[in-house]
């Protein structure tokens, strides 16, 4: 396998195994304490204590404290003593929480354990159903799988324990629907986003666009029937509560992001970048938007490949987001995986030859992170803005190349 002259599968393998054994060896080093804290004096599992506090709200069915953090922070401080004074804003909707009573069930310890567990199943079954549509990464499994353990978002989902690995299971599915023209039940599965309804809004805005209603409506049901159940279990109230919670949470975002440098969204870029903050969101809204028209144009040029316009609608998603953390970039995965796949198929060219690089560089970068404390620039995102604009370009010459041929058809 090689996408480009330094590429090979090699020094990918290399890569990758590097960096695999350093950041889980590492991992469990940190892990390897007798308490619930790790040896930095963090909580195991970081924000799953969140996660494992509103499954014990909704076990004991106080719709009441769904969205209050004082009351929320008892409840964590009494069943879990070692997370006294960690305290949680709450943004989910109502019906989350009835999803995670399940992990109330058992003590903090374990119920990390199986979160642990189920995270890396969902995140190992959809790089699988990826991986098995990619007839040039087939031969290449063993490479494919190192990447897959070593992927930087994929070590972040786990250490944060967050449920990003839910989101990556909607793209993945509402890609496989696609590909078989289950239009409806892709709308289905999109929906199911409400419970991160910033990763929803680039592909409805894209859906809306080039008419795909069957979509929209079974994202608009899909949605609309998660909210009726946290409404059937906990009364009206904490649906308006979140919703409330919602319309305020741009005033909360000091306390959502006390980490900016560890997120990966145009918003971000330009907050990290510009020091005015008005003048840092108009920039934010003027490059989505433009981010937005790209992907739209792609999606309406139906010669380009399915595999290259659900990519774009990934970056797309992520870039647009107004709050991206690291562990949301493992939505990213089937976008590598597929741009991987479509550019080994195809002769190397002065166009894909940096496509190459820009996937490496994706992949990479979200280890240098934390260094835009220092020089205040995301690079993460300039390169998938860059692989963006390639995409575009081949999506442009394919369409270009189409014309012209029915031109020369129909002149014939």
């Amino acid at each position: 396998m090689s996408t480009g002259t330094w590429l090979t599968e090699k020094r990918l393998r290399a890569h990758g195994l590097l960096l695999g054994l350093t950041m889980w060896s590492i991992y469990v080093w940190m892990l390897a304490t007798p308490t619930l804290r790790d040896r930095y004096g963090n909580l195991k599992g970081t924000d799953f204590l969140h996660f494992y506090t509103l499954g014990c709200v909704a076990a004991e069915h106080r719709g009441s404290d769904l969205y209050a953090m004082n009351a929320q922070a008892a409840i964590a401080s009494k069943r879990v003593p070692d997370a006294a004074s960690i305290r949680y804003l709450p943004l989910y909707p109502p019906q989350v929480s009835i999803f995670l009573a399940p992990f109330s069930w058992l003590s903090y310890g374990w119920a990390l354990a199986a979160w642990w567990i189920l995270s890396a199943l969902i995140y190992s079954v959809c790089c699988h159903a990826i991986w098995r549509l990619c007839p040039a990464l087939q031969p290449h499994r063993g490479t494919v799988l190192l990447a897959a353990i070593a992927f930087p978002p994929f070590f972040h989902l786990i250490a944060w324990g967050q449920t990003s690995a839910l989101a990556l299971a909607c793209f993945t599915a509402m890609f496989l629907c696609l590909q078989k023209r289950r239009e409806f039940l892709a709308g289905i599965v999109l929906g199911c986003l409400i419970f991160k309804p910033q990763l929803s809004v680039v592909a409805a805005l894209i859906f809306v666009a080039v008419g795909a209603w069957k979509i929209l409506i079974g994202a608009a049901l899909s949605a609309g029937a998660q909210l009726v159940l946290g409404v059937v279990y906990y009364g009206m109230r904490p649906l308006q509560q979140w919703f409330e919670t919602l319309w305020r949470v741009r005033s909360v975002l000091p306390l959502l992001e006390p980490r900016t440098y560890q997120t990966h969204c145009l918003r971000t870029f330009w907050t990290m970048l510009v020091p005015w903050p008005g003048v840092a969101f108009v920039l934010y809204a003027v490059s989505a938007i433009v981010i937005l028209a790209v992907t739209i144009v792609v999606w309406k040029r139906i010669a380009t490949p399915l595999s290259l316009r659900c990519s774009m609608l990934l970056l797309a998603t992520v870039l647009v987001s107004p709050h991206l953390t690291v562990y949301d970039l493992v939505v990213l995965a089937p976008a590598l995986l597929l741009t991987a796949d479509w550019l080994i198929q195809q002769p190397l060219t002065p166009l894909n030859r940096p496509m190459a690089s820009l996937l490496y560089l994706i992949y990479v970068l979200p280890l240098t992170g934390p260094l835009a404390r220092w020089t205040h620039v995301q690079l993460s995102v300039i390169a998938m803005c860059g692989l963006m604009y390639l995409i575009h370009r081949e999506a442009s010459n394919r369409n270009s190349s189409a014309s012209g041929k029915r031109l020369a058809h129909a002149d014939s």
